[in-house]
């Protein structure tokens, strides 16, 4: 039986028990949740991708962000949003029982009394190039430790010292998967990718001057890297956590 369908049972077995009526029982079997006229809260995303809902916070006024937020802690039992304002996040952490903040990342993690997280045996390590592409590297740290999995964290080991990265070798031999975070030219995703027979995902980061300076060069040239490597979006951090987690568990 898969998560989709034992929640699917928990609803009719709730409505067969008069413990919720009908239109709170199809309310819940569709899974979407109307707030206004500006979301709909996909409520059983995490059961039917196995990855969690993450709400981006930009472009979204406060207000908006904390309805969403608290939509989820009270369907899911669980809110992760990133780019967060004080004023959201302070509002989140009243209605959470237990948080965690990724202060690089700006994102915001909540639980309600009782919420579990996903068990899973499962290792992703995550490397940046250097510092600056800790930021994004981070929101891959946060969803991928939310489905469950361990995270090895390696910073600051871009092949203009490759000696950093070569000490860590066992660390990296360790892991299910490894997402590999740089900006520049992006050259440490084909090192690690040729390093480790683990698979590795390549995170461009916007982070560079000049020509092709905000990420473009990291990207192409992990495209046209010459080891198998999966690459996504510039500073998708949060695609590369939930790739890698599904992954490594």
């Amino acid at each position: 039986m898969t998560d989709d369908d034992a929640a699917v049972d928990d609803v009719l077995e709730a409505l067969a028990g008069s413990e919720i009526g009908l239109q709170e029982a199809k309310r819940q079997l569709k899974g979407v949740h109307q707030i206004d006229e500006f979301a709909r809260v996909d409520a059983r995303q995490g059961e039917r991708t196995g990855i969690p809902e993450v709400v981006e916070a930009e472009r979204k006024s406060d207000e908006q962000t904390i309805d969403i937020g608290r939509e989820l802690l009270s369907t899911t039992g669980r809110a992760i949003v990133t780019g967060v304002s004080d004023a959201v996040r302070e509002e989140l952490t009243g209605a959470a029982a237990t948080t965690q903040f990724y202060q690089r990342s700006q994102t915001f993690v909540g639980h309600t009394s009782g919420f579990e997280r996903p068990d899973s045996d499962g290792t992703v390590g995550v490397v940046t190039a250097g510092t600056s592409d800790i930021s994004v590297a981070e929101q891959a740290v946060a969803l991928s430790e939310e489905m469950g999995c361990a995270v090895e964290k390696l910073y600051d080991v871009g092949v203009s010292g490759i000696h950093r990265l070569l000490a860590e070798r066992e660390t990296l031999a360790d892991c299910d998967c490894v997402i590999v975070a740089a900006g520049r030219e992006g050259a440490l995703a084909t090192v690690v990718a040729g390093m480790v027979s683990a698979p590795v995902i390549g995170l461009p980061v916007g982070t560079g001057s000049g020509y092709a300076g905000d990420g473009e060069a990291a990207l192409l040239g992990m495209l046209q890297s010459c080891t198998y490597l999966t690459v996504v979006n510039i500073d998708a951090g949060f695609v590369a956590g939930g790739q890698a987690a599904l992954i490594a568990r």
